[in-house]
């Protein structure tokens, strides 16, 4: 078949010879599929399924300007309170006939401004990030780009764009009125180094002091959440805070569940001397013995939120207020 390339790879001409209308036409097909009658249109993606021909996708992005490609970075993606809002998010996304480029930074400001940088230079159609706290590069580096961005998993009054998410400081302070008013004396505070976490901690800490005047015992892990950490923090607190009794506020669902395993193998009643308390609300948090007591958000439409936030953005819809708080609920159960 002519109208390979050197390399013999089909070209978009010779998809027009085979479909028997021009280079332009297949092209229009490609990018502006509406603008193409129903005929036409069957026999141009008979061509491409016959010759297995790809189409090139960022020369259609340098003519349409759309890439139909939507960044995404996320500290972990092994992290179930991550990956639920990224699958929600990107499912809503593919509907619309985009794709995911999805890329983890870590909790390294340093690390997302390079993954920001990177991704830009894909020339995606807008951007989702984790978080509203980021380099002073990074920040003047989105403005510039001129695309929509979504800020996801947090709130403020000032995003660089939109913003989706629940104000961590105010769970905080909801965790301490939980422990004042279930009874809890004492408190401790068991946290990883995610920035959020500490804004959840502090503001736990602030209103537990003006509730209650003393200040909670504190465990900072400054590692990955797991079992095995939260089995640890307890036992530092123990040995190291002198901790007996109280209600531990923990930074994930992981953690309360490795303090509440540590407690039962110490002998210690739950949740009369040992109240915990988790955040996330994973699924296995129903499931445990005894039940996870925990904060509950909701990642899904946190995600599919976002989503909806960005495509009106693309779209160019408008949006009257850009700041979506979606907020949070405490989940009473067994552990505290």
């Amino acid at each position: 078949m002519s109208g390979n390339d050197k390399g013999g790879r089909v070209t978009m001409a010779a998809i027009g010879r085979l479909a028997g209308v021009s280079q332009v036409t297949v092209s229009r097909a490609l990018s502006e599929p509406s603008k193409v009658s129903a005929d036409t249109l069957r026999r141009i993606h008979q061509a491409i399924e016959q010759t297995g021909f790809v189409p090139n996708a960022l020369a259609g992005a340098l003519v349409s300007r759309k890439s139909k490609l939507i960044g995404a970075l996320v500290p972990s993606i092994t992290s179930i309170v991550y990956s639920a809002m990224v699958q929600a998010f990107g499912e809503r996304m593919r509907a619309k006939g985009y794709q995911i480029l999805l890329s983890e930074t870590g909790h390294a400001l340093e690390d997302e401004e390079s993954a920001i940088m990177l991704h830009l230079s894909r020339r995606p159609d807008a951007m989702m990030l984790t978080g509203i706290h980021h380099s002073s590069k990074a920040r003047k580096i989105l403005l510039g780009a001129g695309i929509p961005v979504v800020e996801l998993w947090d709130v403020t009054e000032s995003p660089i764009d939109l913003c989706v998410g629940f104000s961590h400081g105010a769970a905080g302070r909801a965790a301490a009125d939980f422990a004042v008013d279930a009874g809890y004396r004492q408190a401790a505070l068991v946290h990883a180094g995610d920035e959020r976490a500490l804004r959840r901690k502090d503001a736990f800490a602030e209103r537990f002091r003006e509730r209650i005047g003393g200040n909670p015992a504190e465990i900072d892990l400054n590692a990955p959440a797991s079992l095995g950490q939260g089995r640890l923090a307890l036992n530092r607190l123990i040995e190291e805070a002198g901790f007996e009794r109280g209600l531990i506020f923990c930074s994930s669902d992981l953690l309360a569940h490795g303090v509440v395993i540590e407690a039962q193998a110490r002998g210690l009643r739950i949740p009369q001397e040992i109240g915990v308390l988790g955040f996330g609300d994973q699924e296995f948090a129903a499931h445990v013995q005894p039940a996870l007591t925990t904060l509950n958000v909701d990642r899904e439409a946190l995600g599919r939120q976002a989503a909806e936030a960005l495509l009106c953005r693309i779209e160019g819809g408008r949006i009257g207020r850009p700041v979506f708080d979606l907020g949070f609920r405490l989940v009473r159960r067994d552990s505290a």
